[in-house]
């Protein structure tokens, strides 16, 4: 029975505990991704992610703050920088757990805690690959729908009849202006070497 645990005790004092979370959230922070059991990645979800959060203000409380629970000021200097940044639009759920099996030993089971935002592999993913926006329309809608299509077909064959007899009426123009030009240039070269000729005389 587990009546009143409340946190997992790990089989360590609170004094050990603590020093143990506090490494383990240093070396997550640093390296972005740790490898242990998922007893021990469990605990330090619920120590971590609150320190996470307190980098969306950063205010000199907050890593101060921060600074008495990891006790390592170079991780500080981490979350406060590239970790807050990234996390910035994230509203909670920092971490993830990606469990690897059985550790050969002791057969305790074995896990990869890593931060969501610094996994570039899958963030490569989600961007390749956005979802496709799904509309869920009722059966009318769909039948008003497939009804205005089929209007449009019909007004669209009606009317290329007419567009292709326009086209054929400016055609029969363009060559009747043609060839009512034709005789008239003839008539004007015609008069040309009848002039030319009375000149010579």
């Amino acid at each position: 029975m587990r009546h009143g645990k409340k946190i997992n005790h790990l089989g360590r004092t609170a004094s050990h505990r603590k020093a143990l979370l506090s490494n383990m959230a240093s070396s997550l922070i640093l390296h972005k991704r740790i490898t242990t059991t998922v007893a021990k990645a469990k605990a330090l979800r619920k120590y971590v992610e609150p320190l996470i959060t307190k980098t969306k203000d950063d205010s000199t409380h907050n890593r101060r703050i921060v600074f008495s629970y990891l006790q390592n000021k170079y991780s500080v200097q981490e979350l406060f920088g590239p970790v807050a940044e990234k996390t910035a639009s994230r509203p909670g759920g920092y971490t993830r757990i990606i469990r690897l099996g059985s550790r050969l030993g002791d057969n305790a089971e074995i896990c990869m805690m890593e931060l969501v935002d610094f996994n570039e592999l899958l963030i490569g993913e989600a961007t390749a690959k956005p979802k496709a926006k799904r509309t869920r329309r009722s059966k009318a809608a769909a039948g008003a729908d497939d009804a205005k299509s089929s209007a449009t077909d019909a007004v669209v064959v009606e009317e290329a009849p007419v567009a292709e007899a326009a086209v054929e009426e400016v055609a029969a123009e363009t060559t009747e202006e043609a060839a009512a030009e034709a005789p008239e240039e003839g008539t004007d070269e015609a008069s040309a070497d009848d002039s030319a000729e009375e000149e010579k005389k």
